[in-house]
């Protein structure tokens, strides 16, 4: 075929509206004419095996950056400006230190282990992770809704009534129980659903499957972490009051744990309550001061270690524990434990609890890390972050650790103070590791109603996401019914059924936007080249070409959404064809008298199997005889199979125009219709 030239008159000038005007010529093309006219790029011959090979090939550049990716401390250590980033990442080191060390205390609580093992969990994973990550300023260590989670699963597997003492008299309902026994059971409970979900990360991070993160999306997210804020608050009740109760989880777990407390809120007791109250108003009163004077101030008052240090100095100078039965933290070891191998036995009942604990840590880990690699301008690597998490939980759980991922209220504090890359969070690390190995024993007297008053303080920021609500019902109703489900569920179901229940219908979510097309009528703008919705402009409706319909559909279609786009096509155009016309008059009425049927399908993306039911339906129901069929625009994409080519000939039948944006008269024989 002779190639025909395109001739293009582009002139642009301004008018006395101060707009630019764009004109142009050219040929009308079919799918026909451009197929003829463009050369297709050779395909790739190469089979999957020998793809295969070729990734398998080793060289010393291959090594070099396999290296680099697997451990990214080797590609910025090199060349890490000591005088630029040494002080900055100090200060911020020592601050996330400080606001460490209570948390990781308090969050022990959570996990239902004893406080130490809170301290172990912010030592090793955040060491690991200075090696591993990709993020500079997110802070991994102990985080609330995790260790929730924990808690939860240990107590189910290692409850209370396991460990009674048959010979115990005391009248306090803790005498009769194997303390000792219960915490190591619990403690093994937790290192092996901590030891579980290391490994499938690890895995799915070495395949590449870090675009998972996409499924999790921030409304899930964010309904689902305040609903896990609720379980916290409700949690630390008990402690804040000084009350002993059962701690519940699963179904309707919350509110059990609430009538529990209220049932025994006339045996609070008024020394834990006082403490825990002071400490709260204190923490908030800080926040407060924190986030006003944030400029002004070097650093931030770190609210959590004074508390910490005076609750302790005031429970050790007037004998709270002996004199007013205030709950301490207690024996806390000296010194790092021996590794040890986790009791294998136990995984079979963890297996969901590990999955969904490994899901949550990894979507608050790379939602927290994205945001900072966005705000400071550089970027992180989704699969090298599964790694870098399943890793710091797997490795470390053989240290006695239970499973950590980053706490926004510590990333904040490392990223204000000035934090510029993970030598702070390794400098956090060491911080405690002092502690754990010297001086550990100085805060056995620390009140537990503290600790509740730390956790309870640090989750005002979560709470904040309930303003996300009235935004959502202004830009997506859909995005807020996820957030609404994911809250919902997890507060009354437990956070693992609640997270499965958020999952499932995020992901019908997507189905249900897939399956609707949006589809509507275009009409001529007057004096432009513009088409739009009749629908929403008044001035275009005056404009729509009597006797011609364009359909316009923004969606993509597949076997899931064929015959709702075929019944949208019948409700908008109202064409009277030969099928509907024998059996659907009396429901859709007198039909408008319509010549010319165009459509518009900017985004067709269809599968073959998809393909041909669309096409093989507009040929079946044949339109009457005096109506002619365009399809303008349409970005193909077909499967290479043998049946592309058949495909392809039912497509230029129906006369497939790429020349949306030029004015409908261009077609051929319209201007005659």
């Amino acid at each position: 075929m002779e190639q025909e030239e395109e001739v293009v008159a582009a002139a642009a000038r301004e008018d006395e509206d101060s707009q630019l005007i764009y004109r142009i010529e050219r040929p009308v093309y079919n799918e026909t004419l451009i197929q003829a006219q463009l050369l297709k790029r050779k395909e790739d011959t190469t089979t999957n095996c020998q793809k295969l090979a070729e990734k398998f090939q080793c060289s010393s550049e291959k090594a070099k950056a396999a290296a680099l990716s697997f451990m990214p401390i080797l590609s910025w250590l090199p060349s890490y400006p000591v005088k630029k980033y040494l002080f900055s990442d100090v200060v911020s080191g020592l601050s996330t230190g400080v606001v460490q060390l209570p948390q990781g205390l308090a969050y022990a609580m959570l996990a239902a282990v004893p406080p130490v093992y809170g301290l172990y969990s912010s030592f090793y994973p955040v060491l690991l992770y200075t090696f591993f990550g990709t993020s500079r300023h997110i802070s991994v260590g102990t985080f609330a809704v995790i260790s929730l989670m924990i808690g939860g699963v240990a107590v189910r597997e290692a409850p209370d009534s396991m460990f009674m003492n048959i010979n115990a008299t005391g009248s306090n309902a803790s005498d009769a129980i194997n303390v000792e026994l219960r915490d190591k059971s619990r403690v093994q409970v937790a290192v092996m659903v901590t030891t579980h979900p290391g490994q499938p990360p690890i895995v799915l991070g070495l395949l590449r499957f870090g675009f998972v993160a996409i499924y999790l999306t921030e409304p899930l997210v964010r309904g689902f972490t305040t609903a896990a804020s609720m379980h916290v608050v409700i949690s630390q009740l008990k402690y804040l009051l000084g009350v002993e109760t059962q701690r519940y989880s699963g179904f309707l777990s919350a509110i059990y744990s609430v009538k529990a407390v209220l049932s025994r809120i006339t045996s609070t007791n008024i020394a834990t309550f006082l403490l825990g109250l002071g400490c709260i108003i204190f923490l908030y009163v800080i926040k407060i001061l924190n986030e006003r004077f944030k400029k002004k101030l070097p650093i931030p008052i770190p609210g959590e270690i004074i508390v910490v240090i005076v609750s302790t100095g005031i429970s050790y100078g007037l004998s709270l524990s002996k004199e007013y039965k205030v709950h301490v933290v207690g024996n806390i070891p000296t010194g790092l434990r021996p590794p040890a191998a986790p009791n294998i036995s136990l995984l079979p009942n963890l297996v969901t609890d590990s999955f969904a604990i490994a899901i949550v840590g990894f979507s608050m880990d790379v939602l927290l890390a994205k945001i900072f690699a966005l705000k400071h301008g550089y970027s992180v690597d989704g699969n090298q972050e599964l790694i870098a998490l399943g890793l710091c939980n797997f490795i470390s759980s053989f240290f006695q650790t239970f499973a950590v991922t980053c706490s926004m209220s510590r990333s904040l504090v490392q990223e204000s103070t000035g934090g510029k890359t993970q030598i702070a969070g390794l400098l956090a690390s060491l911080l405690v590791l002092v502690v754990v190995v010297a001086v550990g024993f100085v805060f056995e007297p620390l009140p537990q109603t503290a600790l509740a008053a730390i956790i309870m303080v640090n989750l005002i920021g979560m709470f904040k996401q309930f303003r996300d609500i009235p935004s959502l019902w202004r830009t997506s109703k859909i995005e807020l019914a996820i957030w609404v489900i994911a809250f919902i569920a997890s507060v009354l179901l437990g956070l693992d059924y609640g997270l499965l229940v958020a999952v499932t219908f995020a992901i019908l979510t997507v189905i249900y936007r897939t399956q609707s097309p949006k589809t509507s009528i275009l009409g001529h703008v007057a004096n432009t080249g513009l088409y739009c919705d009749v629908d929403e402009y008044e001035e275009v409706n005056a404009a729509e070409y009597e006797g011609i319909k364009i359909f316009h559909s923004n969606s993509s279609i597949y076997f899931a959404n064929s015959d709702l786009y075929v019944n949208s096509l019948k409700e908008k155009v109202a064409v009277c064809l030969s099928v509907w016309k024998q059996t659907e008059t009396l429901l859709w009425g007198k039909y408008q008298e319509v010549s010319l049927l165009v459509f518009s399908l900017s985004w067709l993306q269809m599968k073959v199997c998809s393909c041909s039911l669309f096409t093989l339906q507009l040929k079946l129901q044949q339109f009457s005889e005096n109506v002619s069929t365009f399809v303008i625009s349409a970005f193909l994409c077909v499967q290479i199979t043998k049946s592309k080519e058949y495909i392809l000939t039912l497509l230029c039948e129906l006369k497939v125009y790429p020349v949306s944006k030029h004015r409908v008269g261009n077609i051929p024989s319209l201007s005659q219709s």
